[in-house]
């Protein structure tokens, strides 16, 4: 029975050598991936100094909150200039016109100056053979205190139409 000893002591170091291997395989495959976890790892925290994840996520929430009152701060001045620029006499319309039918062609002007609101002046400018007479007129959505002439309403018109 010693042969048989010795056949199974061989089978034994042959499945122990095959054991052996296998877990070689296994320790290098674990290794692997140990590695590429390690890499990612590092590029989460990356050079924050910590180790620790929940202090990463902390420092990172602090600095979304951070950011979210920017971004809203940097809104609501957004807003504010929006309603400022409305309000900027920036439509500008222009209307020229024969005054006199019996000189000339059209030399006399309205030009109106208005914002969204139609708020703004216009100021008119009638051209004679002698003489050339200026006219400014407030407005206020797109009336005057003044009587407004067909010309001026139609500049108004045109400043109001751009945009």
């Amino acid at each position: 029975m010693n042969g048989w000893n010795d056949e199974i002591a061989a089978a034994i170091a042959v499945g122990e050598g095959l054991l052996l291997i296998i877990l070689f395989i296994w320790v290098g495959v674990v290794a692997s991936k140990l590695r590429k976890l390690k890499v990612s790892h590092h590029k989460m925290v990356g050079d924050t100094g910590v180790n620790n994840m929940e202090e990463v996520m902390h420092s990172v929430h602090e600095r979304i909150s951070g950011m979210d009152e920017k971004q809203n701060d940097q809104g609501a001045r957004l807003e504010l200039q929006e309603k400022r620029l409305s309000t900027l006499k920036g439509r500008i319309g222009v209307h020229r016109f024969n005054a006199f039918s019996d000189s000339g062609s059209d030399l006399s002007f309205s030009v109106a100056f208005v914002n969204d609101n139609q708020d703004g002046v216009v100021i008119t400018g009638i051209h004679g053979r002698e003489q050339t007479f200026l006219y400014a007129k407030p407005i206020d959505k797109g009336q005057s205190a003044y009587m407004l002439t067909p010309e001026e309403k139609t500049a108004i018109n045109l400043a109001s139409q751009k945009g």
